[in-house]
């Protein structure tokens, strides 16, 4: 016991909180650990930060040492809980460029309850230790020799770099696949990771400064061939035009995945509307999300653009100002349209108030525009009913036509919802999640059919065409266990990435043909084809979607996702391994290594328009780049 007394406190303390650390990663995450090999790296990297920040503690004298260990403990414990927080609603973590969306906070409401777990408790077992043994002085905190803070520093050092070999070992170019945060955590681990961030975040944000246009050659060029290809290719079904001089309405449902359609809970489904209007719509049943860390206005992004969300931040905050060639600016160019947004809730959320000027929505109606009591809320704010019932009133008001995008808000995480307002048998399941998920989902689709049904009492459904989708997932997969015996399936990486389908049904009234479409596609594809619909064809457009309703031997073999994760037409990149599309066997990695090289690359394009805001650069009137002097 005296020989563990002589234990200076700042290698106690590295101790403690890397096991805490390593506690946090194997039981707390959901992470894959595939062999034996990344379960010892996961191990070495938990420890190696953590006695690297704290071995800079002996350069000190004492009373600053103290001092010193009590704020890294006290920081490095804060940046684990609120990753964890942040990982059980998005199944990822926390980037720099999150940090400056605070404004969103405030919104969280009982979503941060929620996410507290009683065993979290003991997290914080090694914090309060640490604080009793430098109070009580329990272990030794001096004036080191110069050769023991040499030599501490050095092992300090040779750990990092055991760590970084390792992981490099595990996964090669690592750190060139900062899309896969999932993958830097694994391998050099939370704090490492955020390190990377910050390096990467702040290189990002020069590209716009050092651009010229000339970086844009390459991508109009490849954009080109693949749209030029496109012109007169082959259509499932011909649409073209179908749109023009009615109005466009799209709903985009919070949360709603596609796993509910056609579902039942306790014999009583749990969309009864939508699947009835399934059957006089046309239906996408492989409809992918691909939103990241901006979730519902990522979801605006690819929609009004079609160009991907950013890898590690939002491009709603953090380039607002830039250029777009976006959905609303171009049918108000070419066919006079107007285009408005509705949403019940702060105009600053997601900056959405700067952002939607920016893509030429003519006006925003936001929390203001809306007349409810706190009566009235349920989970982030109005309950969609009386949005819907509003929003009509408010329709009745635009001159045709236009465009209309409306932003449901009831089923949004932790989906509560008060016990009269559910019209579900309960579920049982171990993920209070899920079952909660359920009953907010009946309770917008009856709101989606009491706002179909006021639309033909106002006499505004005949011309209009209405388009459903959901705008990302909603059951994390920190609830997988859960949904998989909901499911009746073993969740593997392959399901989850299956389990990213969101519903895409497009509703024409008056239209006598109505079918299910399993063509493979993405919410990128989903400006093209409005586009097609009003009969609009440019000559020129920077995007990396196409029309859905192209035949799919003309469309792109795969989906790509902002997490490292493609879906192809035959294989599925996944959790670090390559799936046969048809039966979910793991196959050759060989199979998915071409469609993983052609989303990269397309999502790289991508990453460089929006970081260097290159479409100021370009006229897509001559299709030429602006001479920059």
């Amino acid at each position: 016991m005296e020989r563990i007394k002589r234990i200076p406190l700042f290698i106690v303390a590295a101790i403690l909180v890397g096991l805490k650390t390593y506690v946090i990663y194997r039981f707390y995450f959901n992470l894959s650990i595939e062999s034996t090999f990344q379960e010892i790296i996961l191990f070495i990297n938990a420890f190696a930060f953590s006695f690297f920040i704290f071995s800079i503690g002996v350069w000190m004298n004492p009373k600053r040492q103290r001092k010193y260990i009590l704020i890294m403990s006290t920081l490095m414990t804060f940046i684990l809980i609120a990753n964890l927080m942040y990982y059980r609603n998005f199944t990822d973590f926390i980037t720099l460029p999150t940090l400056m969306q605070v404004n969103n906070a405030g919104d969280l409401g009982t979503s941060v309850t929620s996410l507290v777990y009683f065993l979290d408790i003991f997290l914080l077992l090694d914090f309060i230790l640490i604080f009793v043994f430098a109070r009580k002085k329990i272990f030794p905190i001096t004036q080191f020799s110069k050769l023991f803070k040499r030599r501490t520093i050095t092992v300090a050092l040779a750990f990092l770099v055991l760590n970084l070999t390792l992981a490099e070992i595990e996964r090669p170019m690592l750190f060139k696949r900062g899309f896969d945060r999932e993958y830097l955590v694994k391998n050099v681990g939370i704090f490492t990771f955020h390190g990377y961030d910050a390096f990467v975040t702040a290189s990002t944000q020069s590209k716009r400064i050092f651009a010229d246009g000339s970086e844009f050659n390459e991508i109009e060029e490849y954009v080109s061939e693949r749209v030029d290809k496109e012109k007169d290719v082959n259509k499932d079904i011909d649409l073209t035009g179908m749109a023009e001089d009615k109005n466009i309405v799209y709903i985009a449902v919070e949360s709603l995945q596609d796993f509910v359609i056609d579902q039942e809970v306790n014999g009583d489904e749990i969309t009864p509307y939508l699947n009835d209007l399934i059957d006089e719509s046309y239906y996408f049943d492989n409809f992918y999300h691909q939103t990241a860390l901006g979730k519902t206005s990522d979801h605006e992004l690819l929609l009004d653009t079609s160009l991907y969300p950013l890898p590690n931040s939002a491009a709603f905050f953090t380039h607002a100002q830039n250029e777009y060639f976006a959905l609303p600016e171009i049918i108000k160019e070419e066919k006079g349209y107007q285009s408005y947004a509705f949403h019940a809730n702060n105009a600053s959320f997601w900056n959405r108030n700067v952002m939607y000027e920016t893509l030429g929505y003519e006006e925003y109606y936001d929390v203001q525009s809306y007349d409810f009591t706190k009566d009235d809320v349920i989970g982030w704010g109005m309950n969609d009913k009386m949005f819907f019932d509003q929003t009509v009133d408010l329709l009745k008001e635009q001159e045709d036509p236009y465009y209309a995008k409306l932003i449901t808000l009831t089923n949004h995480f932790p989906f509560d919802i008060p016990e009269d307002e559910r019209s579900l048998e309960p579920y049982e399941s171990e993920s209070e999640t899920l079952s909660q998920y359920f009953q907010t989902v009946r309770y917008t689709d009856e709101a989606i059919e009491q706002f179909m049904n006021k639309m033909k009492q106002e006499g505004l459904y005949e011309d209009t065409i209405f388009i459903i989708g959901g705008d990302h997932y909603g059951v994390p997969s920190y609830h997988n266990d859960a949904l998989g015996e909901f499911l009746n399936k073993d969740m593997t990486a392959y399901e989850d990435a299956l389990l990213q389908q969101v519903p895409m049904i497009i509703h024409i009234p008056g239209h006598d043909d109505h079918q299910t479409i399993s063509t493979l596609t993405g919410q990128v594809d989903y400006k093209p084809t409005v586009l097609n619909m009003l009969g609009i064809e440019l000559e020129r457009d920077i995007r990396f979607g196409s029309n859905m309703f192209d035949a799919p031997k003309e469309r792109k073999d795969f989906i790509a996702f902002r997490d490292g994760r493609v879906v192809g037409t035959d294989y599925v990149s996944a959790g670090g391994a390559c799936f046969e599309h048809s039966s979910g066997d793991i196959v050759d990695d060989q199979h998915c290594a071409p469609i993983r090289e052609k989303a990269e690359q397309e999502l790289n394009y991508s990453d460089e328009i929006i970081y260097g805001d290159l479409l100021r650069f370009y006229d897509f009137e001559s299709g030429e780049i602006a001479d920059q002097e």
